[in-house]
């Protein structure tokens, strides 16, 4: 029997790398990379170079696509996430869209039974502050200012035009590997915040090569369930007491009060019925993070919290704006 040949997009990445491992235990699948090179691509592909095919490629560009062939099915999870999509617009036009719009170019050309699955966003339904219960059904109602869910709208009507069989998940917030950025501060502490682990997301695409016929021209939201639901406010103070950064105490205006994302998936469980991806709770997540913490770190944070937390501070821009009592801006993250 022939394998499925499975053309893998942004496996580099956190979500990327663990359904590149997942494809590989299967032992079913020929797999194709396609990713941009770097030190840091090269290093990560090496244990795996006799296994798979590797293609390095820029995917804004249509002629470094030319070598995709004969493919079954696509995982394409390559983008320009935020910050950087926020830092650079027009880059995460030119990858997350352009770059998509290619690749279904190239695949309707060269593979035109390939089922192609999508990677989306929970930020293409904007603020949800009010209305946390999601549905796949709901407007699409990007934030103000927000870049990267423009990008993802985009790229999801191009793929709904296509001649190709589709799905698309629109992912929740994906736990993993997470650095603490200006980003922290854009989000409302009164948000309602559901998680996905990368494993468990990369399983959710990985199981899906296999659905095709159940998941055909249809989009689902992918987010870890009940078991995975909390508040901003208690997700960060939790991960403080992680880190060792002791209590969750910035000064009024530190957090943005709207213009983010994120919500509960009340149709969440749609997709888990027919993939069964869902492995990890919350309480798995904040366990694997505490692993990552060794005490000689989370004695050091403990020394250094006040500083490392005035750093953090540095970063917020809703607090900036506070202080310059910049109007436009103010209006921008508050109410």
């Amino acid at each position: 029997m022939n394998k499925t040949h499975v053309l893998l997009t942004g496996a580099s990445g956190t979500v990327g790398f663990e359904a590149l491992k997942q494809l590989l235990e299967k032992g079913i699948y020929q797999v194709t990379v396609f990713d941009k090179k770097s030190k840091a691509t090269i290093e990560k592909f090496a244990p795996f170079k006799d296994q798979i095919t590797i293609i390095y490629g820029d995917i804004s560009n249509p002629l470094n696509l030319e070598s995709i062939l004969n493919i079954d099915a696509v995982i394409h999870l390559a983008a320009i996430i935020p910050p950087l999509a926020d830092e650079m617009p027009e880059l995460a036009h030119k990858v997350n869209t352009v770059g998509t719009q290619n690749l279904i170019a190239q695949l309707e050309k060269e593979s035109p039974n390939a089922f192609f699955m999508y990677s989306s966003s929970i930020s293409v339904y904007g603020d949800r502050i009010e209305n946390p219960f999601i549905h796949v059904g709901d407007p699409l109602i990007p934030s103000e200012g927000d870049a990267y869910a423009e990008t993802k709208i985009a790229a999801e009507k191009a793929l709904l035009n296509s001649q190709l069989n589709w799905t698309i998940f629109r992912l929740a917030a994906i736990m993993g590997n997470h650095k603490m950025s200006k980003l922290m501060f854009h989000q409302p502490l009164n948000t309602a915040l559901e998680i996905a682990t990368p494993r468990d997301t990369a399983r959710a695409f990985v199981n899906g090569i296999e659905r095709e016929n159940t998941l055909s021209k249809q989009i689902f939201n992918l987010g870890g369930g009940e078991t995975c639901r909390i508040s901003y406010e208690h997700f960060l103070e939790r991960s403080f007491a992680i880190f060792g950064l002791g209590e969750l105490d910035f000064p009024k205006h530190a957090f943005a009060d709207k213009n983010f994302h994120c919500g509960y998936y009340a149709d969440g469980d749609a997709l888990e019925k027919i993939v069964n991806f869902r492995e990890d709770t919350l309480e798995d997540y904040f366990s694997m993070e505490a692993e990552k913490v060794s005490s000689l770190k989370k004695a050091a944070a403990c020394i250094f919290k006040k500083p490392i937390k005035w750093y953090l501070l540095k970063q917020s821009e809703p607090y900036d704006a506070y202080k310059a009592q910049d109007k436009k801006q103010m209006q921008h993250y508050f109410n």
